[in-house]
């Protein structure tokens, strides 16, 4: 379980990083809010997928302790 939480947290800051980066138009078109001809960022997924990675990355070393 473990496992699995960290490498979701570490996927979700990667998508995260994406969002902030990578115009919307750029983006794969399996991420939600790619749309062509669009030239910003998605800042408010970023955010909200750089939360639940940390979120997850945390749930992860908390688990570890246990």
């Amino acid at each position: 379980m473990k496992l699995i939480l960290t490498l979701l947290g570490v996927v979700l800051l990667i998508v995260a990083a994406v969002y902030f980066v990578v115009p919307a138009d750029q983006l794969p078109g399996f991420f939600p809010g790619h749309e062509a001809g669009v030239t910003h960022a998605h800042i408010k997924h970023g955010i909200v997928a750089g939360v639940v990675g940390v979120v997850l990355l945390a749930a992860g070393v908390w688990m570890g302790r246990r």
